[in-house]
């Protein structure tokens, strides 16, 4: 059993859907988004940066020290943060004005899923992708808000929900990390009328599950038992993602999305100090 930890601010910049957390290992920074203000946020220990786009964006991989694939509503991107030059790798529903990206994240092979859903959220009019070898290949269809994309250490399970679902499915993949099964219920919230978010794996493969609207972060065990929780002061927790020199701070993303009476700290990103060993994002695979 994890011991709760307090979770404090770690950037006070307020983002209206502040996702996709990236602590980029050799910058030794975390990335973020605000999704609705079409921002790149990072913060580093050279200071803070951030980048206005002209569509939205909301998830990323790095490839090396300077360069970052970033999912937007029409592609996948490959933008350098020396110069901000931005070239499309890969078409991502660019036909649909309907739709945009929203959660994301690398897989241990050095490919990277990214779950698209209607800018309105209109039922059923997203997808799950993957993109991998040169290839951008849908995985799963029908899904109204992708998210808690993540993976287990070894690199042959992925979990995703639906969260309109409250379920946070397993799927088994092969060894190039395609799916290679039907995926399973793997934790069910619908009993505790809960919302899976955002999620990411720690080196112990237990599951870290942002729940928007309970100001919280769960920790599941690989079997999905609840393990514990972890509060944070933001009524719509998004994502989490871990970084720090040890890979042992959880940092989250929050949301002011929706809200009426926005308070102190909803939207700004915090960290927590969990004394868990997590573990830092694979790099981005191209081509």
């Amino acid at each position: 059993m994890t011991t709760p930890m307090s979770a404090t601010m770690y950037d006070d910049r307020i983002c209206e859907l502040g996702e996709g957390p990236l602590w980029h290992p050799e910058r030794a920074a975390l990335f973020w988004f605000d999704i609705m203000g079409k921002r790149l946020h990072c913060r580093g220990a050279e200071g803070t940066e951030v980048w206005q786009f002209d569509e939205h964006v909301s998830a990323a991989g790095w490839v090396d020290r300077d360069r970052l694939l970033i999912a937007s509503e029409t592609a996948l991107m490959l933008f350098d943060l020396r110069n901000e030059a931005c070239v499309e790798v890969i078409a991502l529903e660019a036909d649909d004005p309907v739709t945009r990206s929203n959660d994301g994240r690398a897989d241990p092979m050095g490919g990277f899923w990214i779950g698209t859903m209607g800018k309105q959220a209109q039922p059923g009019a997203g997808a799950i992708y993957r993109y991998f070898g040169g290839e951008l290949r849908k995985l799963h269809a029908g899904i109204t808000i992708p998210n808690a994309i993540c993976f287990a250490p070894d690199g042959r399970t992925a979990y995703f929900a639906d969260t309109t679902t409250r379920k946070i499915m397993r799927q088994a993949l092969d060894a190039r990390g395609w799916p290679c099964e039907t995926p399973h219920i793997h934790i069910d919230l619908t009993d505790e009328g809960l919302n899976p978010d955002g999620a990411v794996v720690d080196a112990e493969g237990c599951l870290w599950n942002a729940q928007w609207g309970a100001s919280r972060i769960a920790r599941y065990a690989p079997d999905g038992r609840f393990l514990s929780e972890h509060p944070v002061p933001a009524r719509q927790p998004s994502c989490p993602a871990f970084g720090g020199d040890k890979a042992n701070t959880l940092f989250a993303t929050t949301a002011t999305e929706d809200l009426r009476d926005p308070r102190a700290g909803e939207g700004c990103v915090f960290e927590v100090v969990t004394g868990v060993n997590g573990r830092f994002e694979p790099r981005v695979v191209l081509g």
